[in-house]
């Protein structure tokens, strides 16, 4: 007996070979033909076989690709140096299927050539040029590759011995899986497939449908099972778990991540999409897709990017042949920035997080300290600014709750860790720069001056103390929150004492900025302790990077904290160790005004889209009145909106919050 994948394998016997033979079958040598004793010779017919071919038992049915139960068996195939599980069907094989190991309740149907050949990586080790095309800022792929890692190593090109540590990460992980095997991993289904040549395929996962898979890997789950479907072309890739890649999309050295949707005829080359990015119509190129990056119109064109929560209006598009030096620069959105319809940017280019971007800019900027930023191109292609205008917008707030109620991925693994507060140290800190810059200009700049220049966007004299206040509120209200939310934990606990619920956690770590690593929130101490370890080899293996992120994702609270007490001091002058009752009092008061402000601002934005002008397009060849009924018809009723409704109810919530904060804080001082 044989003994290999956990199964015992014996020669056929001889009245075994002749039903084969009967049923058309043919081998290059019967002997090196293996069976379980399991196997039933009825379901072989007209299949030959070549070099070493192992097989379990194929009794029974399995679900094809649109469901229907199909008997189990192999037929009309040419099967070559193969392993064949238990209850599984191939049939139709054109070409042949070569070397490859195929697990239990698996159905192949219909594909032409599906082969691996020697020291195969399918996808792993490939070096794709992201965000610079003329290289310098290479990714590798491989089938644990997270946003973190890979925004370290495009990003942080300034510390060439941690590039080397994290090049050396990935090719220990590569030479690890390479094989002259592929696998077929239990529950898999593909059909009417052309060619599939060095892929490894995950547990559950479908291929239905694509024209060409070469040299890659596609991860997938039971809990999280991966699609691939009709005239996929896909060369030097690796799909993530609970991702979708249909509707004739062409990828050419690109990494799909988890619960990602990309179809309807999206082409991409030298590309990383992580975590739930959508990609639909348009082109992307040397794009750097972090978490939740959206692009769905036919006539967008991204390039030479990074992005992140970010939503592309349609015909957005960027130029990177500044200096006519080649495609060399690259444009960094922040989180959260949006583009309007027909936007276009000549990179290199920078903006705030939750900014959003309208007009075509022939010039450059960098506005990355000024958050929730409007910027327009004005006719002679230069960026004008408004600071601040979109910290109390619908879409923001709106932005804020849907990512978190909106993550595709499945499963038990989430290599991506994505922070999804809008409000953080990382914006508030932009926001206390951005003060300090725009208090310095309103206090020097002569008032016979009507624009001043911020990073190359143009800011109108006028709105600077406008812009001052959006900030001032926006600081003035997280930081009231935090503390709120404090004495709140410490007055549900009668043990605990509110001035200790002000503690700092010993294992916090504070660093005046902090940074946004691909969508992971953190301090720049962490960073710079991350990136010391990996330079001394304290961390070596990918195992020991992901679970050094996961710990920093831990601790994200503790050093917020530690974060918003010390800013809490700069802000409002008062040492939270030492504070008294009427210090809390007053800030649960301060910030009862600020949110509820907030709440108003935010209703009075959404009241925008009830206004008379809105009414344009509606009640066609009707009356006054009919437009009036068609629009509620169509969009209901100002007052019933749901947002709107949620948003009034959370400034009642936030009333009663107060107030029996007050009465309980009067009770704990008595």
């Amino acid at each position: 007996m044989i003994m290999t994948d956990h199964k015992s394998y014996r020669p056929l016997t001889q009245n075994q070979v002749k039903t084969l033979e009967v049923n058309g079958c043919t081998a290059e040598d019967w002997d090196r033909v293996l069976v379980t004793d399991g196997f039933d010779p009825s379901f072989v017919r007209n299949t030959d076989f070549l070099g070493q071919v192992k097989i379990g038992n194929l009794t029974g049915k399995v679900k094809s690709v649109r469901g229907l139960e199909k008997p189990c068996g192999i037929y009309n195939a040419i099967v070559a140096n193969c392993s064949i599980g238990d209850h599984t069907r191939i049939a139709n094989i054109e070409v042949h299927i070569a070397g490859y190991d195929i697990a239990d309740k698996v159905c192949i149907e219909n594909v032409a050539t599906m082969q691996t050949g020697p020291d195969a990586a399918f996808g792993n080790g490939i070096e794709i040029n992201v965000l610079n095309e003329a290289s310098g800022r290479e990714v590798v792929l491989f089938d644990r590759l997270s946003v973190q890692f890979a925004y370290i190593m495009c990003l942080h090109r300034y510390r060439p011995k941690l590039i080397e540590k994290l090049k050396a990460i990935a090719a220990g992980y590569v030479q690890s899986i390479k094989f002259d095997r592929g696998k077929v991993a239990p529950g898999v289904r593909i059909c009417s497939t052309q060619e599939i040549v060095d892929v490894n395929i995950g547990p559950y996962a479908t291929v239905n449908g694509a024209s060409s898979l070469l040299n890659g890997t596609i991860l997938s789950s039971k809990e999280a099972p991966a699609t691939v479907g009709a005239k996929v072309i896909a060369e030097n890739f690796i799909i993530s778990e609970s991702s979708s890649v249909t509707g004739g999309a062409i990828l050419n050295n690109v990494f799909v991540g988890q619960g990602c949707l990309v179809g309807k005829q999206y082409s991409a080359e030298n590309s990383l999409f992580f975590a739930n990015c959508e990609a639909f119509h348009g082109e992307g190129c040397s794009v750097f897709a972090g978490p939740y990056s959206v692009t769905h119109h036919k006539s967008s064109l991204l390039i030479a990017g990074l992005f992140s929560f970010y939503n592309a209006g349609s015909g957005t598009n960027q130029s990177n042949h500044m200096y006519k030096l080649g495609p060399v620069h690259e444009g960094k959105l922040q989180r959260g920035t949006k583009t309007g319809s027909f936007s276009y940017m000549m990179w290199p280019c920078r903006t705030g997080p939750f900014s959003v971007i309208l007009g075509k800019h022939t010039g450059t900027f960098d506005t990355s300290d000024f958050p929730f930023s409007h910027l327009d191109a004005k006719p002679d292609g230069r960026c004008a600014m408004v600071p601040g205008l979109h910290l109390t917008t619908v879409g923001t707030v709106r932005d804020g709750a849907k990512w978190p109620s909106r993550d595709r991925r499945k499963g038990p693994v989430k290599r991506d860790i994505i922070s999804f507060d809008v409000f953080s140290p990382y914006t508030i800190g932009k926001m206390l720069k951005a003060n300090a810059v725009l208090k310095n200009l309103q206090e020097k700049t002569d008032k016979a001056i009507e624009e001043v220049t911020i990073g190359g966007a143009i800011v109108k004299r006028l709105i600077l103390r406008m812009s001052r206040k959006y900030y001032n509120n926006g600081i003035q209200m997280y930081l009231l929150e935090k503390v709120v939310e404090k004495a709140e934990k410490a007055l549900a606990d009668p043990k605990m004492k509110i001035t200790d619920a002000f503690s700092v956690d010993p294992d916090a770590v504070y660093s005046e900025e902090w940074l946004d690593i691909g969508g992971q929130l953190m301090p720049r101490q962490r960073l710079i302790n991350l990136e010391e370890a990996i330079e001394n080899g304290r961390i070596s293996t990918i195992d020991a990077f992901t679970a050094e992120m996961e710990k920093i994702d831990r601790v994200y609270r503790i050093d917020e904290w530690f974060w918003v007490r010390n800013t809490y001091k700069q802000v409002f002058g008062i040492d939270l160790e030492t504070a008294a009752k009427d210090d809390i009092l007053n800030a649960a008061k301060m910030f009862l005004k600020t949110k509820s402000k907030f709440f108003k601002l935010v209703i009075i934005d959404a009241q925008k889209e009830f206004s008379e002008l809105s009414h344009y397009g509606f009640g066609q060849d009707g009356t006054e009145e009919d437009i009036v009924k068609d629009l509620c018809q169509v969009r209901g009723l100002y007052e019933d909106n749901k947002f709107v409704k949620e948003m009034k109810n959370n400034v009642e919530k936030l009333q009663k919050r107060i107030e029996v904060f007050e009465k309980n804080l009067s009770k704990a001082y008595t």
